[in-house]
């Protein structure tokens, strides 16, 4: 009885190590945009996996005052009032400026109204932001999700090279390579709105996650797993599903998918749940002259040129296991 009672102990015992999950300390860089917002609810309602310390504004889905405008909305949907929200780079740093507005409205949240939220920005810009808090955190222990163009880490880089030091790991939405582009035939949004940018944070040798359209095409939404989402009767729930049902249509249209992507959530689900996932580690590098292939990322899967492999991509997702973690994380809202 002794010996039995001794391996159910230890079989608990094993159950509950496989159940700790890693806690990040996490910057999230992002330009709202409907995607954004729901990455942003996935990612406030996961306190315990993720210490939001922050939230980074960029130009790139549409101007940088309404990109900082959704951030604060998504923040006080979240009732996540206490996580400062900084504005960054108005601009991409050599290209002329780009907008997605045909995908996310003119207010970059399609589906939903939009108000002025009550609290407002923090004091300070995001590029000093995290030259701060990079310089002064503990080697390589804060995780930053990029959601949108790099021009605030770039810039950041430039400035301030050393603060790699404090970064555990960047996990970018951004690129593609078996999907194409959807910008243009090899290029995706993310890397084309500022590609020198995303040199500049490749060439850094920080640790570099890329979740491409390869893998977010795949995990795509459809009318029940909407419909799940909906069935929570809460304000976030019927939130993201005015959001997605309106977002989902270009996309559908375009591709002839049976439902739409839902990008950038699709970087906080990997924080939250790696095991969803699978790629591998490859090369890649980023194109930035102007011509036919200006911002592809130029993925060598298959190894061909024997360069280093300075990014892990994900290639695969579970769609279903990232909707039921978005519809068990929204119903934690109000």
């Amino acid at each position: 009885m002794h010996q039995l009672r001794s391996v159910i102990f230890v079989s608990l015992l094993s159950a509950a190590v496989v159940q700790i999950v890693e806690r990040h300390d996490l910057i999230i860089d992002t330009d709202p945009g409907a995607d954004d917002v729901v990455a942003l609810l996935l990612a406030l309602a996961s306190p315990d996996e993720l210490n939001v310390l922050a939230i980074t504004t960029v130009a790139g889905n549409v101007r940088l005052d309404k990109t900082s405008r959704n951030a604060r909305l998504a923040r006080e949907w979240a009732g996540r009032e206490e996580v400062p929200v900084y504005a960054g780079a108005s601009k991409p740093l050599v290209r002329t400026p780009i907008y997605a507005e045909n995908m996310h409205g003119k207010e970059g949240l399609p589906g939903v109204a939009v108000h002025e939220p009550k609290v407002g920005m923090a004091k300070g810009n995001a590029v000093d932001y995290l030259i701060e808090t990079l310089s002064k955190a503990a080697p390589h222990s804060i995780t930053l999700a990029m959601l949108g163009p790099q021009t605030n880490m770039a810039l950041a880089l430039m400035q301030a090279p050393e603060i790699t030091q404090g970064i555990k790991e960047i996990v970018v939405m951004g690129g593609a390579h078996f999907n194409g582009g959807n910008m243009s035939p090899v290029a995706e949004f993310n890397i084309y709105a500022d590609p020198h940018a995303a040199q500049i944070v490749l060439a850094s040798d920080v640790k570099l996650t890329y979740i491409p359209l390869d893998v977010t095409h795949k995990i795509l939404t459809s009318e029940q797993r909407l419909k799940q989402i909906a069935g929570l009767n809460n304000q976030a729930g019927m939130l993201v599903c005015g959001i997605l049902n309106e977002y989902v249509k270009a996309d559908m249209a375009h591709y002839g998918l049976p439902g739409g992507p839902v990008h950038d959530a699709s970087v906080i689900a990997y924080l939250l749940q790696p095991e969803l996932f699978t790629g591998k580690q490859i090369n890649v590098a980023i194109d930035s002259r102007e011509g036919i292939t200006f911002g592809q990322t130029l993925a060598d899967w298959y190894d061909t040129l024997k360069q280093d492999k300075n990014v892990f991509w994900v290639k695969n997702g579970d769609a279903q296991g990232f909707f039921n973690l978005l519809t068990a994380r929204l119903s934690r809202l109000k």
